[in-house]
């Protein structure tokens, strides 16, 4: 008689269907109007962050730029000639304050008139308006600069907006448009997708999500290499389920990116809930009256049939359950029981247990 045997490190496991899908995927499009008149990615291409995707033509915008590069250098020249013009001017009432003082002594020694005296006085006074007026001259020139400065900022800044950069270092999904296209303001030209976000998006039957936890190691297989599995992790369990199927959405994502990934291919996910240090399995086929995690198998103890009822615990992938409770020592589950089992029968095992 055919009975289960004791194995060891026995996987409890999770399996869900779903496909490859990328968290972080971008529409990336110019931010004004235009033609397109130079493009530098293509799909499948691998970009860094900051790397030129595709310019528009802006002839005019960088002529714009110049003219406001112009007036920065004319505002500067402005302000060097009215530094100039103050040094002028103070030196000037620095010589008219001189001629006052000295005429003010001559005629208090009676060697000048005092007509003259008061000629020097409004010299010196004329000079001294005349550098307030240069300095007034030297700040209006500074506003002038401030102000082309901000106009080359600005016109600067338009012209960049003609050239496409990738946001982050990304993978090209798809390019939208091509030479000579003249895209509106927000169209996407490329389609982005950051590399360590893409991920396998599994359903597992709600029944079988209480077990799930984020961090849980988990294995990855594609449809492409349906035999070979990708280490991976639970990255995220989804808050809304799929209320049609009764699915949990879990997202696992693969400890190493493999080299020919496809987005949108289908995937199998086997996340690992947990591991049984020794366990007997059994086919459902062998338990009776199944119900709440119990159930009747068949066994052999001392040579003989008994009937235990027996606890089991969350079905393993292939169908098997463990008995994780209700089984005396040395006792031996049935896997095939046939009619006309009767308790107390002499048995013989075919199967020994596994050491």
């Amino acid at each position: 008689m055919q009975v289960a045997p004791v194995q060891a490190n026995v996987a409890e496991q999770v399996f869900g269907l779903g496909t490859i899908g990328a968290d972080v995927q971008s529409a990336v499009g110019f931010r004004v109007a235009g033609v397109i008149n130079e493009v530098d990615a293509s799909e499948g291409d691998h970009v860094k962050a900051g790397q030129i995707l595709a310019r528009l033509d802006a002839r005019d915008v960088a002529a714009q730029v110049a003219v406001a590069e112009a007036g920065v250098q004319q505002a500067k020249a402005a302000i060097d000639k009215g530094d100039a013009d103050v040094a002028n001017a103070d030196a000037s009432l620095a010589n008219a304050k001189a001629i006052a003082a000295r005429r003010q002594l001559l005629v208090k020694e009676g060697f000048a008139s005092v007509e003259e005296t008061q000629t020097n006085v409004t010299a010196q006074r004329v000079a001294d308006a005349n550098l307030r007026v240069a300095k007034v001259e030297v700040e209006t020139a500074r506003a002038g600069l401030a102000g082309a400065l901000a106009q080359e900022a600005f016109e600067q800044a338009t012209l960049d907006n003609y050239t496409l950069h990738a946001p982050y270092d990304g993978w090209v999904l798809a390019r939208n448009l091509n030479l000579g296209a003249m895209p509106v303001p927000g169209q996407a030209v490329f389609t982005l997708a950051d590399p360590r976000t893409i991920w396998a998006v599994g359903y597992v039957d709600e029944r079988l999500a209480g077990r799930l936890r984020v961090g849980q190691k988990a294995e990855i297989a594609l449809r492409s290499e349906p035999s070979w599995r990708y280490p991976a992790l639970v990255a995220r369990i989804e808050i809304q389920s799929d209320s049609v199927n009764e699915e949990r959405l879990v997202d696992v994502a693969f400890d190493k990116l493999p080299p020919n990934i496809h987005l949108a291919e289908q995937a199998e996910v086997y996340i690992m809930t947990g591991m049984l240090a020794r366990a007997v399995t059994v086919p459902q086929s062998a338990v009776t009256g199944l119900a709440n995690n119990q159930g009747t198998v068949w066994t052999v103890e001392d040579g003989r049939l008994r009937q235990r009822k027996v606890s089991f615990g969350p079905e393993l992938l292939d169908g098997t359950l463990p008995v994780t409770a209700g089984l005396p020592k040395g006792a031996k589950v049935v896997v095939s029981p046939t009619s006309g089992l009767r308790i107390g029968r002499a048995a013989e095992m075919a199967s020994e247990p596994a050491p």
